[in-house]
């Protein structure tokens, strides 16, 4: 089978539902481990991952034949069936929503080392508005 070429980044923002602070350290250790390998699964590459105690970052390349709303759907799920099953409890879920924007392979360093820095810029409140953009959930 023939191999396509492609350079598609996408810097995915998501939120807890009602944007509580469920992201604890435990919480945050499995989607630390389970994140990456549902990336591979959907032959993505994970650039960068981060989160702080209401959101989460994913700086992602994805092939074409996989639309963005169909990858984030399938992260989302498959992220809360694994951390309800892996915690004990149940009761994590994420909002509906998401943002998404897709930068070029010259953005990737700036949106990564954004990404990387993701607690520091929220304890400093140094944050860059199109980069935190999560729509509100409809009630």
């Amino acid at each position: 089978m023939a191999q396509s070429y492609y350079e598609l980044y996408y810097h995915i923002v998501w939120g807890t539902k009602g944007r509580l602070p469920l992201i604890t350290p435990e919480i945050e250790l499995l989607i630390n481990q389970y994140l990456p390998n549902k990336v591979i699964e959907y032959e993505g590459q994970q650039l960068a991952l981060n989160m702080v105690k209401d959101h989460v970052h994913l700086l992602v390349s994805i092939p074409p034949k996989i639309s963005i709303a169909e990858f984030v759907h399938n992260i989302k799920g498959s992220t809360t069936y694994y951390i309800n099953t892996n915690q004990g409890e149940q009761g994590f879920y994420w909002q509906s929503g998401y943002g998404v924007l897709s930068l070029s392979k010259r953005g990737v360093p700036f949106v990564k080392e954004y990404i990387v820095k993701q607690k520091q810029k929220h304890a400093n409140k140094n944050l860059i508005n199109v980069l935190e953009y999560i729509p509100k959930e409809n009630k």
